[in-house]
């Protein structure tokens, strides 16, 4: 028993110092487990090893772990797909009139809906929508992503169904001999700590959370890194028709048009009663993310229609014929090398976009912006290209010695024919969910190979999205609570502090039941911890002649403080992998809403209930 203490203690500190690789840590610790118990087995009545190989790696198969690397795949087709483009265009309108009340808005209404349903399918959904909304508006998806998994667990308390380990403890509580807990019974203290958890994840977590850069693609390029692009209007192209307001055009909110080319003639801002038309040639400064999703739209080809002009006689790569291409279109970025052949010559001289299945759609220059038309920009050493091509024809510009690909600037053009396929998948995953007609587990994985099968993403592309890390650390998180249950080193934690606290009144019984059940809920599962705690908090109030009521209310919402470790709470580990958080910025963020919490019930208990 006490050896399980010190390798949990260990696996604490390990965690939260962060400078072994989480990977190594969770193997080490595994391992630990494993020669510990075979070299000193613990056995039951019958001699078998209850804490053999088998019972410590079960953890690894658990259903909760693959629920949520399916959930992985499954936000990977979103993203891929385009399919939350238009919700999070909504919302960044509404983030650009005010940043912070939106975001805040928004998180509250998941709150809300989190005290009605379980707060998992809640999490699941804004996570794509949040993240996209954060990277439009060039913010870090950390500061909304952490916070929106510590939310929603705030709104979970406020009702009996807002998490299933509310259920759980009060039907353990129950069958200890509690009164039945009505579905509103603690509505009132509930209210009252998601308030004030609400004020401190809205305005403290997100400055709490470390800097980070996102491994990724996306994450490589400066969110204000402006290329220049050529967009050539032809008939039905989707800003045919857009007007000039006050100067600008406000359906290309995302863009900055430099100069619009009609017949021969040039036209600089600020454009007055201008309406774009077919013909047009519109130059423009954007982002990387914005042309991105500009080339996702079919009709929406930015730069190609510059190349075709240029005499090249190439379509683009989505134009041959009226299938799709199988392979995906990649973007990625190039930057012309100091003494390269190809200074002072234009893209058409250089015979960079000659190739049918790779061009240039986007010219980067640090020094200054320009206003000319991409195809008559002359080069210099340090400008930034972007390609857009098939995989094989950007790995070909490797053997370019003109030019230096930039590492992980690559992305995959989002495919938006399959949005809606996504969108229908996904719908159909929630509602199985919510309506309990499919286990998570079993509709997550469902959802995950029917956006495979359906070609929303390929094999590839969904293999990427599972994360390693997540899944040894909830293995190594079961591993570890098989070792603290087993040995008997939780329920005697429990009752030592109980029988500890009993004799000093009632409300110094609850604050510390409160306090150890916030700890433990922590480390061990909530369902494990409420099975655990509830009969001891019932027995304990008994015993001292109080109401058992704000023992198991206290133990409820005790049970929801899973905010100091990943592993806490399913909604934590969704929010790991696309917030790129590490153990110790849980830890950071985490605990001090553990104490808010645990010093507001320990002073609004006694006053509400007269204890």
């Amino acid at each position: 028993m006490w050896m399980s203490f010190a390798v949990v203690m260990a696996a604490i500190v390990l965690f939260v110092w962060g400078r072994i690789p989480l990977e190594l840590t969770s193997a080490a610790l595994v391992t630990a487990l494993l020669l510990l118990f075979h070299l000193h087995p613990l056995h039951d009545a019958s001699g078998a090893n209850i804490l053999d190989a088998r019972t410590l790696l079960a953890g690894f198969a658990n259903p909760t772990l693959f629920a949520i690397l399916a959930l992985l795949v499954v936000g990977q087709g979103l993203f891929h797909t385009g399919a939350v483009e238009k919700l999070t265009r909504y919302l960044g309108g509404l983030l650009h009139l005010a940043p912070k009340y939106a975001i805040s808005l928004t998180l509250l209404v998941a709150a809300g809906v989190s005290g009605l349903v379980n707060n998992t399918p809640v999490v699941i959904i804004f996570i794509p929508v949040l993240s996209a909304v954060a990277t439009r508006l060039g913010q870090n998806a950390a500061n909304v992503l952490m916070p929106l998994s510590f939310i929603t667990i705030l709104g979970g308390m406020t009702t009996l169904i807002g998490s299933s380990a509310n259920l759980v403890a009060a039907s353990v509580a129950e069958a200890s001999g509690s009164p039945p807990i009505g579905f509103f019974d603690f509505a009132v203290p509930g209210l009252f700590l998601a308030a004030i958890g609400s004020i401190y994840v809205l305005l403290v977590v997100p400055r709490l959370l470390r800097p980070r850069v996102p491994q990724t693609a996306a994450g490589h390029s400066e969110a204000g890194k402006q290329f220049i692009a050529q967009i050539t209007i032809t008939k039905d192209h989707p800003w045919a028709g857009a007007k000039a307001r006050a100067g600008y055009f406000p359906d290309l909110a995302d863009m900055t048009v430099r100069l619009v080319q009609r017949g021969g003639r040039t036209y600089l801002p600020p454009f007055e009663d201008m309406t774009l038309q077919e013909g047009d040639t519109v130059i423009v400064a954007a982002t990387r993310k914005v042309l991105l999703e500009a080339l996702a739209q079919q009709k929406a080809e930015i730069g190609v229609s510059a190349a075709r002009d240029e005499g090249s006689g190439a379509s683009h790569p989505d134009e041959r014929g009226s299938a799709e291409p199988r392979e995906p279109l990649v973007l990625t970025e190039a930057v012309i090398a100091p003494g390269a052949t190809i200074i002072g010559r234009t893209v058409k001289q250089a015979h960079l976009s000659d190739d049918a299945s790779c061009r240039v759609v986007g010219i980067e220059r640090r020094s200054r912006m320009v206003r000319t038309p991409m195809d008559q920009i002359h080069l210099e050493a340090g400008d930034v290209l972007l390609f857009l091509g098939t995989p094989k024809a950007i790995r070909s510009l490797r053997d370019n010695r003109d030019l230096l690909l930039l590492a992980r600037s690559r992305a995959e053009l989002p495919v938006p024919h399959h949005a809606q396929l996504a969108l229908g998948i996904f719908a159909a995953m929630i509602i199985t969910v919510v309506s309990g007609a499919l286990p998570i587990a079993i509709a997550a994985m469902t959802a995950a190979l029917a956006m495979i099968l359906s070609g929303c993403l390929t094999v590839k592309q969904a293999a990427r999205a599972f994360d390693r890390n997540i899944y040894l650390l909830v293995g190594t998180a079961f591993a570890l609570a098989a070792a603290l249950q087993k040995t008997g080193g939780a329920e005697l934690l429990a009752h030592t502090v109980a029988n500890v606290f009993s004799g000093y009144g009632p409300a110094a019984l609850l604050s510390a039941l409160f306090l150890l059940t916030a700890v433990m809920t922590n480390f061990l599962s909530n369902h494990a911890t409420a099975a655990l705690l509830a009969p001891i908090a019932v027995s304990a109030a008994i015993e001292i002649g109080a109401d058992p009521a704000p023992f198991i209310f206290g133990l409820i919402f005790a049970l929801n403080c899973s905010f100091a470790t990943p592993i806490a709470y399913q909604t934590n580990l969704l929010v790991m992998g696309p917030g790129h958080y590490s153990f110790k910025d849980f830890a950071v963020a985490g605990t001090p809403l553990i104490l808010i919490l645990w010093l507001a019930y320990s002073l609004f208990a006694p006053f509400y209930y007269g204890l």
